[in-house]
């Protein structure tokens, strides 16, 4: 067996008092390092950013400050490094820089936030079928362990074009090392990146990415797939297909990034179970930020389109991964918060927490990262708390940097108070169907993409 490569991320409010991020910097120019972005829910101050890796090169800008979280403050930064294009600068909180001859054209195309765990599918092989949102001419892939509660041990990772169902068009397929070595292994609580490999990505299209389960200590997923994923005993993943199990979730890959000098930027949905597609269909790529995506295509811009929606979370969970979820994306340029705040309107929560949502505002533009918010959709039990949050993030008040109208997008015009038009209802009278979702995509005015 091949020494396995350990290359790291560290990951950010998955525990009750998160890791602060060192100041390690790659690549050209060098960044500077960071403290702490966040802590868990208990609030417990994160500690400093350790001083950035020398190089040989010019020094990097200088220590970045800390984050906030729910309930406590991220540690300072750390000083700045050198130049080192050996090392992948991959912290939560920073974009990756790419490697020393492509520079910074790298760029997401899909995520899948980790929400939970899975079987953790040991001595088996995973493929799972992600939908891109922009394409390129080389890919890398992202192994997240954020849910581990140990190593995470993965070999043999290929992509591949599906063709359907499990299989692929083994012309294309491609594998992928880590740091040169064809096998990783991920603590718990961080995530690795690929080496990028010449690999074609369309848009819109589907890819597989393959790889064989070595050892697990937990298998972090995201649990709303909406896609079928397929599994099979032993290492097969060069077989043209599948013969194994099936699963609706994402397991363990929940990145894939893309090499395109044309990028633009990505735009991250920062959601819940709307965002995630509930009700919309599975196997049909129907989420509004799939559909999203299809409509910069079609407009020819070139933007990857991120979902990291998570069924069932609120704002003060958006906050604590704000992050690694948000942040920690390839090239992320804008993010648009989306219908968390509607699961705060049954619980605790009478209205938005407004300070949680300026705190990931803040956030965002530290970074130069624009925030853009979304308007609710109409739920009848929550109003006028419902309507309430719409008025305030219509507001000037609000500080938005762009708006998103769910609410516009699928309500009843001839109804007070809001209600859904019907042939978008999923019947539930709080998630949109298929045709709802094309309704949210088409509502978003694409010029906030700037």
């Amino acid at each position: 067996m091949a020494c396995a490569s350990l290359l790291v991320v560290l990951s950010v409010g998955c525990s009750s008092s998160g890791p602060a991020h060192t100041g390690t910097s790659a690549g050209d120019g060098g960044a500077s390092g960071n403290g702490g972005a966040s802590v868990g829910s208990s609030g417990e101050t994160g500690s400093a950013g350790s001083v950035g890796t020398a190089g040989a090169g010019p020094a990097g800008t200088g220590g970045g400050s800390g984050g906030m979280s729910v309930a406590g403050v991220g540690g300072s930064g750390g000083s700045p490094g050198g130049n080192d294009a050996s090392v992948n600068d991959a912290r939560a909180d920073v974009p990756p820089i790419g490697d020393a001859s492509g520079g910074n054209s790298w760029t997401g195309t899909w995520t899948a936030a980790p929400d939970g765990t899975c079987s953790a599918a040991t001595g088996q092989t995973v493929r799972s079928i992600v939908h891109t949102s922009i394409g390129g001419n080389a890919a890398r892939v992202r192994i997240s362990n954020a849910r581990g509660n140990g190593p995470l041990h993965i070999s043999n990772v290929h992509l591949a074009q599906r063709t359907s169902g499990s299989s692929i068009d083994v012309a294309t397929d491609k594998a992928l090392t880590f740091s040169g070595q064809p096998d990783v292994t991920v603590a718990g609580g961080m995530f690795a990146l690929s080496d990028g490999a010449d690999f074609v990505v369309k848009p819109t299209s589907d890819v597989a990415i393959s790889f064989f389960v070595v050892a697990s200590s937990g298998g972090t997923c995201q649990q709303n797939a909406f896609e079928t994923n397929y599994t099979a005993t032993g290492n097969m993943v060069s077989s043209p297909a599948l013969n194994g199990g099936q699963n609706q979730n994402y397991l363990y890959a929940l990145g894939l990034d893309v090499q395109n000098p044309a990028a633009e930027g990505a735009v991250v949905a920062l959601g819940a179970s709307i965002t995630t597609g509930f009700q919309a269909g599975a196997n049909v790529n129907k989420r509004w930020p799939n559909l999203l995506a299809e409509r910069l295509v079609a407009a020819n811009r070139t933007i990857g389109v991120l979902n990291e929606g998570i069924s069932g979370e609120g704002t003060s969970n958006a906050l604590a991964r704000f992050a690694r979820d948000v942040l920690g994306q390839t090239n992320v340029k804008w993010v648009i918060f989306s219908d968390d705040p509607i699961n705060d309107l049954g619980r605790s929560t009478p209205e938005i927490d407004e300070g949680q949502m300026k705190m990931m505002m803040t956030m965002a533009h530290a970074k130069g990262v624009k925030f853009l918010c979304s308007t609710l959709t109409p739920f009848l039990p929550d109003e006028p708390k419902r309507a309430m949050v719409v008025d305030f993030i219509k507001s000037a008040d609000s500080g938005c940097d762009g708006i998103v109208d769910q609410e516009t997008a699928t309500r009843d015009p001839a109804k007070q108070p809001a209600q859904w038009l019907a042939k978008f209802n999923s019947g539930d009278s709080l998630h949109p169907n298929a045709a709802g979702m094309q309704a949210i995509a088409d509502i978003v005015d694409l010029a906030i993409f700037k």
